[in-house]
């Protein structure tokens, strides 16, 4: 694949990237390079998480080794989202979830926080950030990530240490939402005070909620989201019953297919009664969405489409977790399907 090939393929969809340039110049200087993803195990694992997710098939076609952090230190400092004798059994759930989610041609490689985040060098490195930081800048970086609702201080340490690990899983990519912007810009801001090189800072939009734009898909909302072992009767009920007004393209339903379904399959079929204009094909998401807004397009039968898709791509994860109800229980009851 050619460099400019490489870049387009990186830059697919993407909200953000801080910064282009200097994309364009790791393509340039390297066939292979290094990137992570980090996902802080909270709530349940859900179709929220896999527009960023899916996005790790492009970079690995793009020539990266693209290593996911299970961040389970991350998900106590959070306010708690996850207590602290829990952090391993929800670490092992998104393991699995992210392992059963795609079809994976090779098992990608996890790596968990705590296996480096509690070494000597780390530590230090973490305060000495911390010693250089004040209470506004930590907090203002974790602003859009954690809860701070009556701000503690694991939430100001959350952000430096999300930043360490730039350094530490020695990558030159972090992949991430955009809602992580801030965090992003305190690591390029403060990982150089130690001495430490700047990454490239990869950023995907966030997936519409199944209430539309104007709630947050939210893991603990479940009427926001879908989880990606539910039955096929409650994905489809949860489809069709979703907010996606004809025309308007800011919806789940057309971010799923922008986001999810064509950068893995590459085209959407929806069947059609003859009447209403018979099967089409769509070969790229652009050619859905022109037609979409031109109301060409019924929604109903986006969703079915959509509907059979993440039916389709789910099922080892619904076969799976059908057998692991106790598991789930154990979790808690808001992550039973």
């Amino acid at each position: 694949m050619k460099e400019e090939e490489r870049l387009e393929l990186i830059k697919r969809n993407a909200a953000e990237i801080i910064t282009e340039e200097e994309l364009r110049q790791l393509i340039e200087k390297k066939n292979k390079f290094a990137a992570y993803y980090g996902i802080a195990p909270t709530g349940p694992f859900h179709i929220g998480y896999l527009s960023t997710l899916s996005k790790v098939f492009d970079l690995e076609n793009a020539g990266a080794t693209v290593k996911i952090l299970i961040a389970d230190i991350h998900s106590a400092l959070d306010d708690l989202k996850t207590p602290w004798g829990e952090i391993d059994k929800r670490a092992q759930y998104y393991k699995k979830c992210i392992e059963l989610a795609f079809p994976w041609s090779k098992k990608p490689r996890f790596i968990l926080g705590s296996d480096f985040q509690l070494d000597n060098n780390y530590m230090y490195d973490m305060l000495q950030i911390a010693s250089m930081t004040k209470i506004t800048r930590a907090k203002h970086a974790a602003s859009e990530v954690c809860r701070l609702r009556e701000p503690k201080v694991s939430e100001m340490i959350y952000p430096i240490m999300q930043s360490l690990d730039e350094q530490y899983l020695d990558v030159d990519i972090q992949l991430g939402g955009i809602d992580q912007r801030h965090i992003m810009a305190f690591a390029r801001e403060y990982l150089p005070k130690l001495g430490y090189k700047t990454r490239i800072e990869l950023m995907m939009p966030l997936v519409a909620s199944l209430k539309g734009p104007s709630v947050k898909m939210s893991a603990s909302l479940p009427e926001t989201h879908i989880k990606i072992y539910e039955s096929e009767e409650n994905i489809r009920k949860k489809i069709s019953e979703a907010y996606c007004p004809a025309g308007d393209t800011n919806n789940v339903i057309l971010h799923l297919c922008k986001f999810l379904i064509f950068p893995l399959k590459g085209k959407l079929k929806i069947e059609r009664e003859k009447r209403y204009g018979g099967d089409i094909i769509f070969e790229s998401y652009e050619e859905l969405e022109k037609d979409f807004i031109a109301k060409k397009i019924h929604p109903l039968d986006i969703k079915t489409a959509v509907s059979d898709q993440l039916i389709m791509q789910f099922k080892k994860a619904r076969d799976y977790f059908e057998k692991k109800e106790q598991m789930l229980q154990s979790l808690g009851a808001q992550f039973l399907p």
